[in-house]
């Protein structure tokens, strides 16, 4: 009788399974594979390639800012003149030519500033938008003073200090004007929080006028301990809120060695720091008008301490 048909490749095997081991191939498949990874960590997925653009944008991101650029024909024009300490001035290629632009070119020339002319699209991507109107300007850096170094420099030259501290003020248009209004009114300096405050950058370099070159800003770790450090060397702090129990036109304290707290316009001042201060005082205004804005209100107060100490 003939043998029923069997597959030439089909091995016979033991009913009691391989007698030599199967080398823990079976153990082997029986673990789990682990978890399943990420829609993002999977190179197939189109997560993946979300993560990799998002990268990518957050990579550029983070290189803009790392470098400070002045942009706008004007702005870079009145950095210029101001002296702002720079590195260079870039020009979009293509830009159509005006009197500013070539202005700006003359006085980078006349201060051995390198003009590189670069892809408009390299412009924005170091500007992070095409609002340059074709030319930016790399300032350096800004060098922060040491507030004891202040201090001390203001008591051995024998001067009566006069310093402002700024507390939660991150508009950099505000720290620009308060530089600037400290440095007209005979002030030794300003003093901002290290993080959560608007930094010396090309925005306030702007605004400022060119006057942060010659008036030193210095970063305090801790505003409340600042205050502290001041008192401790003599000085009257003096804190302005609207708020305040005593007003300016009852002020006679500026011939005095004063530091003039300034809030933001909606915050106003940190609890701690206004429980130091020993005066807080506000600016008489008209009554429907809510407050005035932080810079102003500093330059206001900085004017009336300039006239007293004229006066004295």
């Amino acid at each position: 009788m003939a043998k029923p048909y069997q597959r030439p490749d089909k091995q016979k095997t033991s009913k009691k399974g391989a007698s030599k081991g199967s080398g823990g191939q079976r153990r082997r498949g029986l673990k789990g594979k682990g978890a399943t990874p990420k829609a993002e960590d999977r190179v197939y997925h189109s997560a993946h390639k979300r993560k990799l653009e998002r990268e990518r944008r957050n990579s550029g991101r983070h290189e803009r800012e790392s470098v400070d650029l002045v942009v706008g024909r004007n702005p870079v024009i009145e950095c210029l003149h101001a002296k702002v300490p720079s590195e260079a001035l870039y020009v979009a290629q293509g830009t159509g030519h005006d009197d500013r632009l070539s202005e700006a070119v003359t006085l980078a020339n006349s201060r051995g500033l390198p003009v590189h002319e670069v892809p408009r699209r390299d412009l924005d991507a170091m500007t992070g938008n095409g609002l340059h109107q074709g030319v930016g300007l790399r300032i350096q850096p800004y060098k922060y003073a040491d507030v004891f170094d202040l201090i001390a420099g203001v008591a051995e030259r024998g001067e009566t200090g006069m310093f402002v501290v700024l507390d939660n003020i991150t508009d950099p248009r505000n720290l620009g004007a308060v530089i600037r209004s400290t440095a007209a009114f005979g002030g030794h300096g300003v003093i901002i929080p290290e993080r959560r405050s608007a930094q010396v950058t090309g925005v306030a370099w702007r605004t400022s006028a060119g006057t942060a070159a010659r008036l030193p800003v210095a970063k305090a770790t801790n505003i409340t301990r600042t205050v502290k450090q001041f008192k401790d060397n003599g000085y009257m702090v003096v804190g302005l809120d609207a708020g305040g129990e005593h007003t300016l036109d009852t002020f006679d304290g500026a011939t005095d060695p004063v530091v003039i707290v300034v809030g933001s316009e909606g915050k106003g001042i940190s609890r701690l720091v206004r429980e130091n201060c020993d005066v807080i005082m506000s600016i008489p205004t008209e009554g429907w008008v809510e407050s005035l804005n932080a810079s102003v209100a500093a330059g206001v107060v900085l004017s009336e301490c300039a006239r007293q100490r004229r006066q004295k």
